[in-house]
C-alpha cells in the first residue's frame, strides 16, 4: 500500500474538516473509502471490550518489509532484570547493520502482540486529535518510538564489528546503536520493532520477543483529591491490573479504607456514527482498573501517612500527605494553578503521541514547592494529560504527577481534550478528546462533583471559595450547569471564604495571536454577567499556551486599574469592587503561544514562559505571582486586598 502524501498544515486542516463533514453520512458510504481489511477490521471488532482476550490478538496480517534484511542483523533489549520494574530506562540495541540509513526507527509497543503494519489511512483518524506532528501512521499506535540516528554514532558507524576478516583485514563491517527508553509498568507486555522507512512508509524489519512486568496488578499512580470543604476527608485512587478491592492504610492507627473499583472499556469511548475514533481503534490500551478509597476522620491542614494495596498485589511505598485548611479557617493557605500540562519523553531521543516540551520542567518546579510543604492544594484546570485517544498516555501522565498528586489535593477542571467529540453532548463539535469523551478523566480524577458527565464542583479552603466549572458542557442560562454555578456563586459566604476565585478551561480575555479564535462570545455573553453581579474576584483559565493578566475587567472595558504597592507589585483594590481580574494560566507545558504585538487596553501582563501560578491567601489579602519553571523567577506578581467583613 502506497503512503499517502504528506499535507501542509492547512492542507491538513482542510482534510481534517472535510472528515469530519462526513458525520452526516452513512456509515456504509464511510466503509467504501477505506481499504477492505481495515473496514472489515472495524467491523468485526467494533464490540469487543477492554478486559477480553482480544486485546493479545494481531487485527490482521502482519506485513515485513519488501526487501531482504541482512542476517546478521540484531535487536537486544537490556533492562534491569528479565521482568520489567515498575519503572525503568531499556537499552535497545541494533546491530549488525551493513548501511545505516538515516530511516531506521525503533518503537515501543503494547500490548506486544498489536498489529503494527503501516496503515497509512490512520492519517484522517489521527488528525483528530489535533497533533499534527509527523509521527508513524501504524494499525496499533507505538507507545514511544527513536530513529537509531538519535545515536550520534550510528550513521557513522563508530561502534562496529567485523564481520569478515582477511590477511588482518577487515573486509566487512557493521555498525550498532543503542537507544535508551522510558518504561513505566503498563499491566500488559512489552515488545520492540525495528523499521524501515521512516515514519512515512514504515515497514517491520525485526521484532524482540516480547518482555512481561514483574508485577502487572501492583498499586501504582496514587492521587489524591479533597472530597469536600471541611478538610477532614480525601480521596485517594490509583490503578492496578487487579480487579479485586484492595485496601488503603492511614494514619497512626492504621486506619482501614476497602477499595471502590472501576474501569472503562472501548465500548465506553465514543465516535460518531460514521467515523471511528482513535480511543476505540489503534489508539485504545486496556487500563486496567481504577481503585478509590476515601480517608476520614482527618484534621484539616495536617499530615498523615497513607499505604494501599493488598498482599496478594503487594503494597506501596509508605508516604505521607497534607490535607489543605477547612473551609472558613483563619489559616493561610498556600495553592498552585495552571492548566494545560500533558507531560514529556523522560528519554531524551523518543518521540511519543503529543509531546507538551514544558511539562518536566513545570512538574519539577512545583514538586519543589510541595516537597518542602509549601503547598495546601493543587488546581489544574483543563487539558490534563492530552492522551486524546491514546490511552496509554494517561499511565505516563499519571506517573509524571506522581510527586505533587499523591502530597497534596490534585483538584482538575476538565479542557477540550479530554471531553469534545461531535455528536456527544459536548459544546464544540471538535474531536479534541480523540473519542475518549470525558470517560478516562472523570474515572482517574473523581472530583465532588454532582454526578456523571457534570464535571463542575465548588470547595472551599480557608478564606477561599473555588467554583470549578467545564467551559465544554452547555453554559446559557436553563442549562443544568448555568444553573448550578448561578445558585452556588450566589450562596458564599464572604464573612467566611472572603475570596470567590472562578476557574475553567476556556478564557473569556485572550490577546494571543491564532489561527483559530480563543475566546467564545457566547459562553463570554452567557457567564460573564453572573462573575460581575457575584463580585467574583478572580477568574483563572487555561486553554491558550501562556500567561495573560487584566485590569478590572468587563464587557472588554477596564473598570478598574491597580495602583504600586510600596513593593511596586500591582495591587487591586476590591473595597471598592469594580470587576473581576482575569489571568490565563496555560503556560504548564503544551508549546506556547505568541502574543499579538498589539496588546488590548484590558491586558496588563503579557509572559509567553513555562510556569505556574503561585497563590498566598489571607483573609485580607490574596496574592499571586507567576512562577518560571525553569528559572524559578517569578515573572509577573499581583495581589487584590479588601478588608474582612465585620
Amino acid at each position: 500500500m502506497e503512503a499517502l502524501p504528506k499535507l501542509s498544515f492547512f492542507s491538513k486542516l482542510l482534510f481534517l474538516l472535510s472528515f469530519f463533514s462526513l458525520s452526516s453520512s452513512s456509515s456504509s458510504s464511510m466503509s467504501s473509502l477505506l481499504h477492505p481489511s481495515i473496514a472489515d477490521s472495524a467491523k468485526l471488532h467494533r464490540n469487543y471490550t477492554a478486559i477480553s482476550d482480544f486485546r493479545l490478538l494481531n487485527r490482521r496480517k502482519l506485513l515485513d518489509c519488501p526487501h531482504i534484511i541482512n542476517p546478521s542483523v540484531k535487536l537486544t533489549v537490556v533492562s534491569a532484570s528479565e521482568s520489567l520494574l515498575n519503572e525503568e530506562f531499556i537499552n535497545v540495541t541494533v546491530s549488525g547493520v551493513s548501511i545505516p540509513s538515516i530511516e531506521h526507527w525503533v518503537a515501543m509497543i503494547t500490548p506486544s502482540k498489536a498489529n503494527v503494519d503501516s496503515c497509512p489511512l490512520n492519517e484522517g483518524l489521527y488528525l483528530q486529535t489535533g497533533d499534527l506532528s509527523r509521527l508513524p501512521l501504524l494499525c496499533h499506535y507505538p507507545v514511544k518510538a527513536a530513529y537509531l540516528r538519535s545515536d550520534p554514532d550510528y550513521l557513522r558507524c563508530k561502534r562496529s564489528e567485523c564481520r569478515v576478516r582477511s590477511g588482518g583485514r577487515c573486509l566487512q563491517k557493521t555498525c550498532n546503536a543503542t537507544l535508551s527508553f522510558h518504561v513505566v509498568n503498563f499491566r500488559t507486555d512489552v515488545e520492540f520493532a525495528l523499521f524501515g522507512g521512516g515514519f512515512a512508509t514504515p515497514c517491520l524489519l525485526l521484532r524482540s520477543q516480547p518482555r512481561t512486568f514483574q508485577n502487572p496488578n501492583a498499586p501504582l499512580y496514587g492521587l489524591l483529591s479533597a472530597t469536600d470543604s471541611t478538610g477532614t476527608s480525601m480521596r485517594l485512587s490509583w490503578v492496578s491490573g487487579d480487579k479485586n478491592p484492595q485496601q488503603l492504610k492511614y494514619g497512626q492507627h492504621g486506619t482501614t479504607q476497602t477499595s471502590q473499583v472501576s474501569s472503562f472499556s472501548q465500548n465506553d469511548m465514543c465516535n460518531t456514527p460514521s467515523i471511528q475514533s482513535p480511543a476505540k481503534d489503534f489508539g485504545w490500551h486496556d487500563p486496567g482498573f481504577i481503585h478509590s478509597a476515601v480517608m476520614t476522620q482527618l484534621q484539616p491542614s495536617a499530615t498523615f501517612s497513607y499505604q494501599y494495596g493488598s498482599d496478594q498485589v503487594g503494597w506501596s511505598d509508605e508516604a505521607t500527605f497534607t490535607t489543605p485548611p477547612a473551609g472558613g479557617d483563619e489559616n493561610d493557605f498556600h495553592f498552585l494553578a495552571f492548566g494545560d500540562m500533558g507531560k514529556a519523553p523522560l528519554d531524551s531521543s523518543s518521540v511519543e503521541h503529543y509531546i507538551q516540551p514544558g511539562s518536566i520542567s513545570v512538574v519539577n518546579g512545583m514538586a519543589e514547592e510541595v516537597e518542602s510543604r509549601k503547598v495546601d492544594a493543587v488546581f489544574h484546570i483543563g487539558d490534563i494529560s492530552y492522551a486524546t485517544g491514546f490511552l496509554v498516555e494517561w499511565d505516563f501522565f499519571l506517573h509524571l504527577i506522581k510527586p505533587i498528586a499523591s502530597r497534596v489535593a490534585y483538584m482538575t477542571a476538565i479542557g477540550n481534550h479530554e471531553r469534545d467529540y461531535d455528536q456527544s453532548g459536548s459544546v464544540y463539535r471538535l474531536p479534541d478528546s480523540g473519542g475518549e469523551c470525558g470517560v478516562p478523566y472523570e474515572t482517574y480524577f473523581q472530583m465532588p462533583t454532582p454526578g456523571k458527565d457534570q464535571p463542575w464542583y465548588a470547595i472551599e479552603m480557608a478564606s477561599v471559595h473555588f467554583t470549578v466549572v467545564s467551559t465544554e458542557h452547555p453554559f446559557t442560562p436553563g442549562s443544568p450547569q448555568y444553573e448550578w454555578m448561578k445558585k452556588d456563586m450566589a450562596s458564599v459566604n464572604r464573612s467566611r471564604t472572603p475570596w470567590l476565585v472562578f476557574t475553567g478551561h476556556r478564557p473569556m480575555y485572550s490577546s494571543t495571536r491564532g489561527f483559530i479564535p480563543s475566546v467564545d462570545p457566547n459562553f463570554v455573553a452567557a457567564v460573564e454577567p453572573l462573575l460581575l453581579q457575584n463580585k467574583v474576584d478572580l477568574v483563572l483559565f487555561g486553554h491558550v499556551h501562556n500567561y495573560e493578566r487584566t485590569c478590572s475587567v468587563f464587557n472588554n472595558v477596564c473598570r478598574g486599574m491597580p495602583f504600586k504597592d510600596i513593593n511596586g507589585i500591582d495591587t487591586y483594590d476590591h473595597n471598592n469592587y469594580t470587576a473581576p481580574v482575569h489571568a490565563v494560566i496555560g503556560m504548564a507545558g503544551f508549546s506556547l503561544d505568541e502574543f499579538h504585538t498589539f496588546a488590548e487596553r484590558w491586558s496588563l501582563a503579557r509572559v509567553a514562559k513555562f510556569g505556574y501560578l503561585r497563590g498566598h491567601a489571607t483573609k485580607e489579602k490574596l496574592s499571586l505571582e507567576m512562577v518560571n519553571a525553569v528559572t524559578r523567577a517569578v515573572e509577573d506578581s499581583f495581589s487584590i486586598i479588601k478588608a474582612p467583613i465585620q
